[in-house]
């Protein structure tokens, strides 16, 4: 593995490490439409036995899903961020979540273990997707379903180049926000087969937005002068208000594992 790589993990750690308990607090975080689709995929599931939270972060979908399933494993590269999920699965009387440090790109499970891998915005933050999809795919049992939730980029280069640009001035261990074509792509050579996607819009209020990754008041500038600045397609798209605030689009999509 290259120091690039290293480099890439080393600045999520960095990133979120320290902010893990506004990530766990987070409203933007804990609640949403993906989430209270996640939780109607499980019940209409059966019975799951096993679910990774891949990326878990603060650990929202763990704790949707820990009353739908038997056991539920969090998986993230910083551990205080999983230290922060303990805790809180903790308080909620979730115990039947249990912690484990790790890459995306290697994941420590035997082949198909899970009945259900899901992710939610880590994805965005990987240094190499493809790997990490094949290493779901892997640890999924036959029949198994990968549910994805991330933002995901506008096909129209003019938006996708603005969504990157003030995502990696927030924070710079943002790698990419991909498209829905890139998605059911990356997926199909993971060899998954994907179904089609639920697309939701996401309001961000600009404050907390920055306050939460803890941006330089620099950055907080430069990001007030894009919006400014931008196109007016920019700003009808991304519904940019007066304060900063806007919605950005995310999406949700469950892709299967052939039997």
């Amino acid at each position: 593995m290259s120091n690039q790589t290293d480099s890439q993990h080393d600045l999520v750690i960095q990133q979120f490490g320290p902010r893990a308990a506004a990530y766990v607090s987070s409203p933007t975080h804990a609640a949403g439409p993906d989430l209270t689709a996640l939780q109607s995929i499980l019940r209409d599931a059966g019975a799951i036995g096993r679910l990774l939270d891949l990326g878990c972060g603060g650990g929202h979908v763990s704790f949707h899903a820990a009353p739908l399933v038997g056991d539920v494993v969090a998986y993230d590269l910083s551990d205080a961020m999983l230290s922060a999920v303990a805790a809180g699965a903790a308080t909620r009387g979730l115990s039947n979540i249990t912690t484990q440090q790790g890459r995306a790109e290697h994941l420590p499970f035997p082949d198909n273990h899970f009945d259900l891998v899901a992710s939610r915005y880590s994805a965005h933050h990987w240094r190499h997707v493809p790997p990490a999809l094949a290493e779901a795919a892997r640890v999924l049992r036959p029949g198994g379903r990968l549910v994805m939730m991330d933002v995901f980029a506008p096909a129209d280069p003019l938006l996708d180049t603005y969504l990157q640009t003030v995502e990696m001035v927030r924070d710079p261990s943002h790698v990419r926000d991909y498209s829905l074509v890139e998605w059911r792509d990356m997926l199909a050579v993971a060899g998954l087969v994907p179904g089609e996607a639920q697309c939701f819009r996401l309001h961000l209020e600009f404050q907390p937005w920055v306050e939460r990754i803890d941006s330089p008041a620099s950055h907080r500038s430069a990001l007030l002068s894009l919006q400014a600045g931008a196109a007016a397609e920019v700003k009808s798209h991304f519904a940019i208000e007066a304060d900063g605030s806007f919605t950005i689009d995310t999406m949700l999509i469950v892709a299967v594992k052939e039997t």
